[in-house]
Order: structure tokens, then sequence, then C-alpha cells
């Protein structure tokens, strides 16, 4: 038997008609609207058009498109803190529609602002200035609550506004646009500190626990046995009618902080060989030297800093290889972190300041052979330096250090030597032990009195963050900050603790190598 078949234009077939129901909570939608909507106009906005809808679907009017106007806005926005302050507010809500408010509020945390209840439900502040002339959103801001999605599209909005400016003008901002926010101090604080253009335009550098002093730097050993190397300049000098530029290599040793200045007429590496090559036959042979990587020089003018990073440091290498000094280690260190290389740096900046007042008493017009004079002049004055200044005004103390001491194993004052001498052993035979005596009072007194200043740490005494892969930075350079390129850590380099202090870098499309962490 086959099966019945029904036709549609059966007229005996009763057609079935189905309608769904559509159910749209207004508090929901806000609900919803406020966890996926970070921007304040936008916000208000989506709701226009979310209104539109509800209110088109009630009467079963066709959606038009038309102009936002400003009353649609105004509703939209009373639609959206009316349901944000009945999530937050609830209890005070709730005491505000009673008869006893008063009491009810006493020991509420907003009692001292009076708040009310106005005509479309919202939470508005009494405050004290009811008689004024202005609007009333100047008079009676809107309550906002200190935490909250749609206080931070507010805060976030008015502080686009002022064109990302500090707490108090955003602050201010803020209650000139009609609201108060509970804690608006720590509120717009907290946000200006998230906010990621402010961090790229005023945000520190990075930071972290001092580091320990390196081995090398608390080694007694002789002097410039472990040293560190810079190079300044330019300084001109004329030669007739021809001026030239002249530069300065200062070597200084990391233990007893006495320094060496060779002058160099260029920034190649054959030059810096040469001054390599006096300094060694003078100083003797070295164990390890540190310097920088050549882009981060006190006085970097950028003729300076491109020659530096174009030198050839394998050809210098090569060098010391011949000169039987195949124990000598170089280290540099990472490009843009000069406090790594403080200890030379300083010396840098103290022979500047010496050479500048010679300078200004010799005049400027300087041959290489003044200003080689200058150089060692300088050179006198900074070894001759006091390195501890705990006792140095006490007339009962000893005469202070300074590297001089064991560099020339005289002071000022020359004394005679201990112990009782004839003149044959005087200069000869026994003048060993006078040398020994004053290089052993020397280290003595370094261990005793100047090692134990080098214990407190003077700045970044506290552990932060350490970068991690992927973490997005902005590389700082000697340029205006909104030109720093945007970077993304993709190697870190922690050290013997935990801490990381360098990190691998990449730069839109091309690698840079260990960069170091900087503040």
């Amino acid at each position: 038997m086959k099966p019945l078949e029904l036709k549609q234009d059966d007229p005996e077939v009763k057609s079935r008609l189905i309608i769904n129901n559509i159910i749209i909570e207004e508090d929901n939608v806000v609900s919803r609207l406020q966890d996926r909507v970070s921007n304040w106009q936008k916000m208000i906005r989506i709701m226009v058009f979310v209104m539109r809808f509800i209110e088109n679907t009630a009467i079963k009017k066709p959606t038009e498109v038309k102009e936002i106007s400003i009353e649609e806005l105004q509703k939209a926005e009373i639609a959206i803190l009316k349901n944000y302050q009945k999530l937050e507010f609830k209890n005070t809500i709730q005491a505000l529609g009673k008869k006893d408010e008063d009491k009810k509020l006493t020991n509420d945390k907003i009692g001292s602002l009076n708040p009310y209840l106005d005509e479309h439900g919202l939470i508005r502040v009494g405050g004290r200035l009811r008689r004024s002339n202005y609007n009333e959103r100047t008079i009676h801001p809107i309550l906002l609550p200190r935490r909250g999605r749609t206080t931070t599209a507010i805060i976030s909005w008015c502080h686009q506004k002022t064109g990302h400016s500090g707490r108090n003008i955003t602050l201010n901002e803020i209650r000139a646009s009609g609201y108060w926010v509970l804690q608006g101090n720590s509120a717009v604080k907290s946000e200006i500190a998230r906010c990621v253009i402010c961090r790229r335009l005023r945000g520190k550098a990075g930071e972290q626990f001092m580091a320990d002093l390196p081995k090398d730097r608390l080694q007694e050993q002789p002097p410039f046995t472990y040293c560190g190397v810079d190079l300044f300049g330019p300084f001109y000098t004329r030669e007739r009618r021809t001026t030239f530029k002249r530069y300065g290599a200062l070597f200084t040793c990391l233990s007893c902080r006495a320094i060496h200045i060779e002058m160099t007429k260029t920034m190649d590496t054959d030059s810096f060989i040469l001054a390599l090559r006096r300094f060694i036959a003078r100083r003797g042979n070295i164990r390890m030297i540190r310097c920088d990587n050549g882009s981060n020089f006190i006085g970097a003018e950028r003729e300076l800093t491109d020659a530096i990073q174009e030198m050839d440091h394998e050809k210098i290498k090569g060098f010391m290889l011949t000169q039987g000094a195949d124990w000598i280690n170089w280290r540099k260190n990472p490009p843009m972190a000069s406090h790594m290389g403080g200890v030379w740096e300083r010396q840098i900046r103290s022979a500047r300041s010496i050479l500048s007042s010679l300078l200004k008493t010799h005049g400027q017009s300087l041959d290489d052979e003044s200003l080689n004079t200058l150089f060692t002049e300088v050179e006198a004055i900074v070894n001759s330096r006091p390195l501890t200044v705990e006792t140095i005004n006490d007339v009962n103390s000893e005469v202070a250090i300074s590297p001089s001491n064991i560099l020339t194993m005289k002071s000022k004052v020359v004394l005679p030597p201990p112990g009782v001498f004839g003149k044959p052993d005087l200069y000869c035979r026994r003048r060993w032990r006078r040398v020994q005596h004053i290089s052993n009072e020397f280290w003595s007194r370094w261990r005793k009195e100047f090692l134990s200043s080098l214990q407190e740490r003077q700045k970044w005494k506290e552990s932060k963050r350490n970068f991690q892969i992927g973490d997005v930075v902005i590389l700082k350079e000697d340029s205006h900050r909104n030109e720093w390129k945007l970077s993304k850590v993709i190697d870190v380099y922690p050290d013997d603790e935990g801490y990381v202090r360098s990190v691998h870098l990449y730069i839109l499309t091309s690698y840079q190598t260990s960069y170091a962490v900087e503040c």
C-alpha cells in the first residue's frame, strides 16, 4: 500500500504557522557589551543601535537608518551606567530607596559624598555645590566604582581627550565630564601605568638587581694586570695652518683604579694597536682587557661611534698573540650597556673635567706634543686622587692611599726606607725591600679601606621582573624617543643567580645581537 502524500495546494490541508518569540533582556545585553567593548564612545553607540532594535522589535517597526541623535546617546549612556551601578552599588541603591537613607549611609564608604538617586535611578554625588550655577553633571557627577570595565573605559577615554596627560589633568577631565570615580587618584594612576602610549613616551627603562663585582676587580695583582679600555675625543690640534683630530685611549686598572692615557691620531685599527703596544711596553703584559662594544662612548659623536664599530677586533687579538701574550682575554660588554663599563666611564669623566680646565689655561691652539703633555698631566692628577675619604679630615690618620702610590712607589713626601741601611744598600742590593714594603702596605690598606667600600649597592637594590622570550620592548638609543625601535625578545641570557642582564632582540626584519637590559 502506498503511503499517503499531502499536497501543499490541497484546500483540505490546514497550514501550520510557527512563531519564534525573541526575548531581549536589556540588563544582560549591557553586561555583555561592557565585557566585550573597551572604548567608552563605541560602547555608547553600540548601545544606541541595541536600544533601537529593541524598540523596533516591540512595535514591529522596520529598522530605519538615520543619524544618531544627542537624546539617543544620553539614553544609551544612562542605560549602561544604571545597569553598571546595579551590579556595583546594590546595597547602596537599596539604602537610598528607603526613607531613613541618612542613617543607612552613615558608615558607608561613600557616605561623605551624600549620594542620592536622580529621576533616572542613577546614583549621583550630592556634595555641597547645590547652589552653584553650573549644570547638573558638574554639580552632581555620576558615581562610579574604583574598579570595573566601564570605569576603565571612561578613564581611558578622558585620558585620551587630554592628550595622554598626567594623573591630575586626567582626573580633572573625568570630573568635568560628569563622573566621580571612588579612589580616583589610584584608579587613574593604575590606568596610566597600563597605557601603552604613555609607557612608550614616558616609561622608564628596565632595571634589575645590581650584579656582584667581577672577580678581576677584587684581585690583589700588579697594576694593569686586569684593565679596561675606552676611547674619548676628538680633540683638535694645529700644525701650521692645518687642523687635525686627535683622540685619547684611556686604560684603567680594575683593582687599584690607576689610569694610563695614550694619544691616537686616528680611530682606525692600526692606530689603536700602536697605542696598545705603547701601553704594554710601559706597563707590562695584561691578563684581561674589558671594553665597550663600540656603540656608547662618552662624547659619543656619530663619527667616533661609527669608527669604533668598524674596528677589526680580530686583528687586535692577532697582534696580542704575536707578542707572546696568548693568555690575554678580551671581554666586550653588550651594546647599549654603558652601566656595565662604569669603572672606566667614570674615569673618562674625571679626565675630561681636568682636561677642560687645562685647555682653558693653556689655550685651545695646541699641537700634538702639547696635547700629549696635557694627557700625561691629567693622568698624574687622576692617579693622585685618594681611593678612600673616610679619614681624610682626621689629622691623626695616615695619608690616604692613591693609585700613584703603587705605580711610583712614592708619595708626595718621600720618606726614608724602613730599617737601617747604608748608602750602598739603599738604592742597590736591598732596594727591593723598600719597594716590597710599600707594595705590601698599599695592598694591606687597599684591602681594609677601599675594598670594603665596594660592598654597598648604590642603586638597583631590588629584584625586578626578568625579561622573557616574547616580550615586546622599545630599544633605547641615542636619538629622539619617538625614533626608538620596537623590538621583540627572542632569547635571554641569565647569570649564575638567575637574573637576566642581556637579551637578544629582533628589530623589524633584522637581528641585533646581545642588547643589554637597560632602564
